[in-house]
């Protein structure tokens, strides 16, 4: 068993013992992890940079910080569960596209999106 396939059994098991899978529309798992983004991008409002790659030495930011990616993370289980998505398989069909659309000769060291390399 993979890491995703225990820690979605994991959070299957965390929502069906407190019978949450009513609440678990498609719609609403999205808009969750959206929210728990936000609480993510949250962390970062008002520092600086240098402020911002501090927090995970910080006990306490770096605490929030692992909580609000966890959160994001079980909710795209839950996503992905929902929607019969193999996550690894999305992941390595997604990285084999991004490198068509992103080949290194044309992208190395340049930020511009796909359609903007020269």
């Amino acid at each position: 068993m993979s890491d995703f396939e225990a820690l979605t059994a994991a959070i299957l098991k965390f929502r069906d013992e407190r019978d949450w899978r009513q609440f678990h529309s498609l719609r609403n798992l999205i808009t969750s992890l959206n929210l728990e983004a936000a609480e993510l991008l949250e962390l970062t409002q008002w520092k600086s940079d240098a402020e911002v790659e501090s927090l995970p030495a910080d006990p306490l930011a770096g605490e929030a910080l692992r909580d609000e990616c966890a959160d994001i993370l079980l909710y795209l289980l839950l996503i992905a569960d929902k929607a019969g998505i193999d996550l690894v398989a999305a992941a390595q069909d997604k990285l084999v596209k991004n490198a068509r659309k992103y080949p290194v000769e044309k992208a190395y060291g340049s930020r511009a999106k796909y359609d903007q390399l020269g």
